[in-house]
C-alpha cells in the first residue's frame, strides 16, 4: 500500500509533462474578425489576445484579412454572417451547424493550421474563445490546440452565475479592487458564466470596512460595467432592510436609496429580494414592496424582473399560502422565484407549487461548510471546529452531486459565496450549468491549464480531489491527509515565484499544510486525553484523590504541547500570503476577518480534546478534598456515557451511531436535508439561537463535553426518527437524553402508536432530560423514538441518548 501511495505521489506531479498528441502550432496566429465587427466581438477578439499574451508571450494581431499564406490563424464568426469574413474562411462558417442561443461550435482545420471559433450569438464565440483558451497548451513561446478541442456545445441552463458582493462579510471580495473584479468576472465568463449579481450599499452587514477602497456605490457601478463588456446579466440581491414599509418616512427613505442604488448601476438585469433572512415580511406586505420596488427598478432599467424566494427562517402554513398566491398572480414585473437556503419547500415541490410558465432559479450556498443548506456530511468534529463554516473547500464530487440532484427543476443557478474559498465550487457548478455531463475531473483539468498551466495538471487536478476527501469521514484515521501534503509539498518544491503569488496555489498549499497539522495535533491531544482518563480511573479504583493531579498535569501539557510546527508556520506565511495576493481575511488580527466566517486560521490553536470540560471538572472534585463526596463526583464523570449493564448509548455527532437513525430519503434525493437528518454543530447558549463559531461552551458559558458539540438535526417540522431493538420487553428503562445544538426549538416526543414521552419542551435552558418508557412502546422488543417542532420552529436536534436499565 506505501508502495501504491508513493507511485500516486511522483504520478501526480509529473505526469502532466507528457506531450501532447495531435496538437496544432498556433504560434505564429492571428486573430481574424468579421468585417466591421461590433464592439463587444472586437473586445472578445482582445480578451483572447490578452490571455494567451499572459501565458506564452505571443501577442496575437487582431485583423479583418485572412492570414497570410502558410501562417496560422483563428477566426471569430457569429454562424449565419459568413459573408462577413474572407471568401477563405466562409465555407466552413456557413457549414456550422445550427446552434442553441449561447451555443459554440470550435472546428479546426489542422492541414492549414486554422481554428474557427463560430458562436450562436456574441456570447457563443465568447464561450467558444473561453473552450479554446481552457483547452490550449503553452509555454513561453509556444501555442498548441489539441486537435480533440473540436466539439460544439450549447449550454443546459440559461442561467450560469455567481454572487460577488463588495460587503464586509466577505472573506476577500472586499479587499477587491476594480482591477481584480475585472479579471475575476473575466475568468467566470470564460468557463461559461452568464451573469453576476452584486449587492446593495446597505445590507445586513456592515457599511464599510477597512479593506475597501472604493464606497461600495462606486463599486458596484464598475461591477455593473465590467459585466456589461462581456454581455453578463447582472442581478442583485437586495434584502428589506427597513425598519417601517408603511409608515410614509421610512418608506420615503427606503424608495430614495433604491434610486441611488438602481441610477448607480449601468446595467442591471434582474432584482433578487429574498422574503427573509434578512427582512423578512408577511407576503401582502412584501408583494406590494417589490411592486413598488419594481417601479423604481424600470425607471432606470426599463427591461428588469424582480425575483423572489420564499425564504424564512420560521415559517407557518398561512405566510406560504399567500406567497404562493402571489406569485402565481403571475405580476407583469415578476422575472421569477428564488430557491436557496432557508427555503423550508424542497425543490421538486416548489416546482409544483408554482405556475409551470413562473422560472425558477437556484441560489446554492457553496460557500460555507456547516450550518449551512448544504454542509459537509459525516464532518469531523476536529475540522469543523478548526476549518470552521467558511474556510477554503473544494467539493467538486459533491457540488457536481448536489447540482444533478436537483437541476431539472430550475433554470440554472447564481451561487451565494461569500469571497474566494469556493474558488474551485464556483468552476464546477458553471460547467455543471453549462453540461451536467462533463465529469468533475476535467473541469479541475481546465481549472488547472488555465490557472496553472499544462504541466500543472493532473498534480493540481488529483491534488483537490484528494483535499475534497480529507473533509470526509474520521479525521483521525485519515490516511490520505498526509497524502494530499505529499502531493502540495512536491507541486511547492518546483513552484518558481509567480506560482507561488498565484492565490489558486497558495490556496491548494494552505489547506494540505492545515489539515495535516490539524490531524497531528488532534492524534497528540486524543492520546493526552485517554492518558488522563486513565488516571482518573486509577484514582477512583485506589481511593487516591491525590492522583488527580496527574490527569490535570496530563491534560494542561496537552494544550500546550505544540506538533509539527513547522506546519503551523507555514499556515501562518501562506495565510499572510493570500492577504498580499487578494486581500483574503483569514485571521481577526492581523487581516480584519469577520468572526466565525473566513478567519480559520485563528483555530490553529483549538483545543480538539474534551480537556476543557474534564479539568474543570478535575479542579471541581479537587475542590472537594477528602471530605466530600469526591469518589461520587469523580464517578459520574468517568462513567458520564455509561449506560450500565443491558443499557445503550449513543451520540449522534458521530456517525457509528447513524445506524440508529431512520432516512426516509436517500442524499442523493434530499442533498440539502429537508426531509432527511444532517448532523449539525454547537452547543447552543442561554439566549443566543446562531453561533459561527464550533466551541466547548454551552448553555451558561460553562465549558461542556464535546458530545454536546454535535448533533443529528432535522430542520423545520420534519420528524426526526430514531429507532432502537434488541431491547427486552420484560425490563424496564429509562431514557436519557441530551437536546443541544444552535436551534432554541420547542420540541416533543413520541415512541411507537402515538404514546407521548414529553409533550413540547423548550430546548436551550438545559441539556439533560430523563423520563421513564411505558412498556407497552416496545413489547416487541423495538422502539421507534419520533421527535418533532411546532409550526415555525427552526428544527430538532438530538446530541446524545441513553438507554438505561431500572434496576
Amino acid at each position: 500500500m506505501r508502495n501504491l501511495y508513493q507511485f500516486l505521489l511522483v504520478f501526480l506531479v509529473l505526469s502532466a509533462s507528457f506531450p501532447v498528441i495531435g496538437a496544432v502550432d498556433l504560434t505564429d496566429a492571428v486573430v481574424v474578425l468579421p468585417r466591421q465587427s461590433s464592439s463587444r466581438l472586437s473586445f472578445f477578439g482582445e480578451v483572447l489576445r490578452e490571455e494567451v499574451l499572459k501565458r506564452s508571450g505571443k501577442g496575437l494581431s487582431l485583423q479583418e484579412r485572412p492570414s497570410a499564406p502558410g501562417r496560422s490563424a483563428i477566426v471569430l464568426a457569429i454562424r449565419g454572417e459568413g459573408d462577413k469574413l474572407p471568401a477563405a474562411y466562409r465555407p466552413v462558417i456557413d457549414a456550422t451547424p445550427i446552434l442553441s442561443s449561447e451555443g459554440y461550435s470550435l472546428q479546426i482545420d489542422s492541414k492549414n493550421r486554422i481554428v474557427y471559433i463560430v458562436g450562436a450569438d456574441e456570447r457563443g464565440v465568447l464561450y467558444g474563445i473561453g473552450r479554446f483558451l481552457r483547452k490550449m497548451h503553452w509555454a513561453d513561446g509556444l501555442l498548441e490546440v489539441p486537435e480533440s478541442v473540436a466539439a460544439a456545445s450549447s449550454p443546459t441552463y440559461p442561467i450560469r452565475g455567481h454572487q460577488l458582493g463588495y460587503r464586509p462579510k466577505t472573506n476577500s471580495y472586499d479587499a477587491f479592487s476594480v482591477a481584480m473584479f475585472e479579471q475575476y468576472i473575466r475568468e467566470l465568463a470564460l468557463f461559461g458564466s452568464n451573469s453576476i449579481e452584486i449587492v446593495p450599499p446597505r445590507t445586513d452587514d456592515d457599511f464599510s470596512s477597512r479593506q475597501m477602497q472604493l464606497p461600495a456605490i462606486e463599486m458596484i457601478g464598475h461591477q455593473s460595467r465590467v459585466a456589461d463588456q462581456f454581455d453578463m446579466d447582472v442581478w442583485m440581491w437586495y434584502p428589506n432592510m427597513g425598519e417601517d414599509y408603511a409608515h410614509p418616512d421610512s418608506l420615503e427613505v427606503e424608495l430614495r436609496e433604491r434610486h441611488e442604488v438602481f441610477s448607480s448601476v449601468p446595467r442591471l438585469d434582474h432584482l433578487f429580494v429574498p422574503g427573509g433572512d434578512p427582512g423578512e415580511l408577511e407576503p401582502d406586505e412584501l408583494f406590494w414592496w417589490l411592486e413598488e420596488s419594481a417601479k423604481v427598478l424600470r425607471k432606470y432599467h426599463p427591461n428588469a424582473k424582480v425575483w423572489v424566494s420564499p425564504q424564512v427562517f420560521r415559517p407557518t402554513q398561512a405566510w406560504f399560502d399567500r406567497f404562493f398566491y402571489h406569485v402565481n398572480q403571475e405580476y407583469e414585473w415578476l422575472g421569477g422565484v428564488v430557491f436557496g437556503p432557508w427555503v423550508k419547500i424542497p425543490l421538486p415541490e416548489l416546482r409544483q407549487l408554482v405556475n409551470p410558465g413562473i422560472p425558477i432559479r437556484r441560489y446554492p450556498d457553496i460557500t460555507h461548510s456547516l450550518s449551512s443548506q448544504y454542509p459537509i456530511p459525516e464532518w469531523d468534529l476536529a475540522l469543523s471546529m478548526t476549518l470552521g463554516r467558511e474556510c477554503i473547500n473544494p467539493r467538486p464530487e459533491d457540488q457536481k452531486a448536489i447540482h444533478n440532484a436537483l437541476a431539472r427543476y430550475a433554470d440554472g443557478s447564481l451561487s451565494y459565496s461569500e469571497g474566494t474559498n469556493d474558488d474551485v465550487n464556483k468552476f464546477i457548478w458553471t460547467d455543471q450549468d453549462w453540461d451536467p455531463d462533463v465529469p468533475v475531473v476535467e473541469t479541475l483539468r481546465d481549472y488547472a491549464r488555465f490557472f496553472f498551466g499544462p504541466e500543472w495538471v493532473e498534480g493540481v487536478a488529483q491534488g483537490l480531489l484528494l483535499q475534497e476527501e480529507n473533509l470526509r469521514g474520521s479525521l483521525l484515521t485519515n490516511m490520505l491527509v498526509p497524502v494530499t501534503l505529499q502531493v502540495w509539498q512536491e507541486m511547492e518544491k518546483r513552484a518558481d515565484s509567480a506560482q507561488m503569488g498565484n492565490f489558486r496555489f497558495q490556496m491548494g498549499l494552505i489547506r494540505a499544510y492545515y489539515d495535516a497539522y490539524v490531524q497531528r495535533k488532534l492524534a497528540l491531544q486524543m492520546a493526552a486525553e485517554h492518558k488522563a482518563r486513565d488516571f482518573m480511573r486509577q484514582a477512583l479504583e485506589e481511593g487516591e484523590l491525590a492522583g488527580l493531579s496527574q490527569a490535570l498535569a496530563v491534560l494542561e501539557q496537552s494544550l500546550t504541547e505544540e506538533p509539527a510546527a513547522q506546519w503551523r508556520a507555514r499556515c501562518l506565511e501562506l495565510a499572510d500570503a493570500l492577504y498580499e495576493s487578494i486581500g483574503a481575511q483569514l485571521t481577526i488580527d492581523p487581516h480584519g476577518a469577520a468572526s466565525g466566517r473566513g478567519n480559520f486560521i485563528d483555530n490553529l490553536d483549538a483545543v480538539l480534546n474534551d480537556a476543557p470540560w474534564l479539568m474543570d471538572n478535575l479542579r471541581a472534585i479537587m475542590e472537594l478534598g477528602e471530605g466530600g463526596d469526591w469518589q461520587g463526583a469523580l464517578h459520574a464523570v468517568v462513567n458520564r456515557t455509561n449506560p450500565g449493564p443491558g443499557g445503550f448509548y449513543d451520540n449522534f455527532g458521530h456517525p457509528k451511531s447513524w445506524k440508529r437513525v431512520v432516512f426516509d430519503k436517500s442524499l442523493e434525493e434530499d442533498p440539502g436535508s429537508l426531509y432527511r437528518p444532517r448532523i449539525s454543530f454547537g452547543v447552543g447558549l442561554i439566549g443566543v439561537e446562531w453561533v459561527h463559531e464550533v466551541k466547548a461552551v454551552g448553555f451558561e458559558g460553562s465549558s461542556a463535553p464535546q458530545a454536546w458539540m454535535m448533533q443529528v438535526n432535522t430542520l423545520y417540522d420534519t420528524p426526526l426518527k430514531i429507532r432502537y431493538d434488541q431491547l427486552n420487553p420484560d425490563l424496564e428503562y429509562t431514557l436519557r437524553v441530551a437536546y443541544t445544538g444552535r436551534f432554541r426549538s420547542r420540541m416533543r416526543l413520541e415512541v411507537d402508536g402515538g404514546l407521548e414521552i414529553h409533550d413540547f419542551i423548550q430546548t436551550g435552558h438545559q441539556p439533560i432530560h430523563e423520563f421513564d418508557l411505558p412498556k407497552e412502546a416496545y413489547r416487541d422488543g423495538e422502539i421507534t423514538f419520533r421527535w418533532t417542532c411546532g409550526e415555525g420552529e427552526r428544527g430538532s436536534q438530538v446530541a446524545e441518548l441513553w438507554l438505561m436499565v431500572k434496576p
